[in-house]
């Protein structure tokens, strides 16, 4: 073989050679809980892909990367979203340290650039029938009701507040809670619901102060009033069609507590969580011999809590 002596012309051999791929992971939904995780993915080294739900609007939007979709700045904490529409765009933005990809892409079209080292499905669908995931990545979490670690997915983590970031190994995560969890102790009467199919318009942005009675936007054509008094917390985005039974608003009654930026104590717990999870399923991996660690399903283990 043809070696390379002069020193010079090793470092333009090296230069020239194809840049290795990146480890990246896609995370499934644009909501807040799939941005924090996103952001803590990123800290993590992961180069990181968001891919959109069309199936149920995003509202808590200033604390979400969902706005990069329509080319608008979003920062979560120091990280940055950048919309792409091709799978080949990834490597751009995985080039950037501080930087996060948001597409309309689905998963079958992301998985044109390969088997992904993780992918975490946050979208927390209210429904039956969950997707079995496992198998389609080195490692596979499923966030929320409807998933069962070992079954439709590797590793499963609790999202209701009172187990939020649980990691589960074997068994399935609990079932929707019946009501919303209180925050600054009101409970459902904080969101709107859209009662029928129709297009949302609205001249307010998250971050607005509101009281009761006010209207906030218009859905299909009628008006829609704030509930209580407060801070819009969650916005649904001006001029989408959203269908029946759906999260409109969020209105925070904290007062000067509120919050409606950054990653919330739920959301970071659930973060965290996927981070440990990983973490632990490859040192898992490493002491089991089976190297690259993230080749084989994560082994059981009872330290995932700890």
């Amino acid at each position: 073989m043809h070696q390379i002596d002069d020193p010079n012309a090793r470092r333009d051999a090296i230069s020239a050679a194809p840049p290795a791929s990146p480890r990246f992971a896609v995370v499934l939904g644009t909501n807040e809980i799939a941005s924090a995780i996103a952001v803590f993915l990123r800290r993590f080294g992961r180069a990181v892909v968001l891919s959109h739900d069309p199936l149920a609007p995003v509202i808590r939007r200033g604390m979400a990367f969902y706005d990069a979709l329509y080319d608008d700045e979003r920062l979560v904490e120091t990280i940055a979203a950048m919309r792409i529409d091709s799978v080949s765009e990834l490597f751009d933005v995985a080039a950037l340290r501080d930087r996060v990809a948001v597409t309309s892409l689905g998963l079958t079209d992301l998985l044109v650039l390969g088997q992904p080292d993780i992918i975490v499905d946050a979208r927390m669908h209210k429904r039956s029938i969950m997707p079995r995931l496992r198998g389609l990545a080195g490692l596979t979490i499923g966030l929320g009701p409807g998933f069962t670690a070992r079954g439709n997915c590797d590793v499963a983590i609790e999202t209701r507040p009172d187990r939020a970031g649980l990691v589960l190994r074997e068994g399935t995560t609990e079932p929707v809670a019946a009501l919303p969890s209180l925050l600054g102790g009101i409970g459902a009467e904080r969101f709107v619901y859209s009662k029928a199919p129709g297009r949302w318009r609205t001249a307010l942005d998250i971050g607005a102060r509101i009281f009761r009675g006010v209207i906030v936007g218009h859905h299909g054509g009628a008006a829609v009033k704030a509930p209580i008094d407060g801070i819009l917390r969650g916005l649904a985005r001006d001029g989408i069609e959203i269908p029946a039974g759906v999260k409109l608003i969020e209105i925070d009654p904290r007062g000067r507590a509120s919050k409606w930026t950054g990653i919330d104590e739920r959301a970071r717990g659930i973060a965290e969580a996927v981070v440990r999870a990983i973490m632990l399923c490859e040192a898992e991996r490493v002491l089991e011999g089976d190297l690259p660690a993230r080749k084989r399903p994560c082994p059981a283990s009872n330290f995932f809590n700890e």
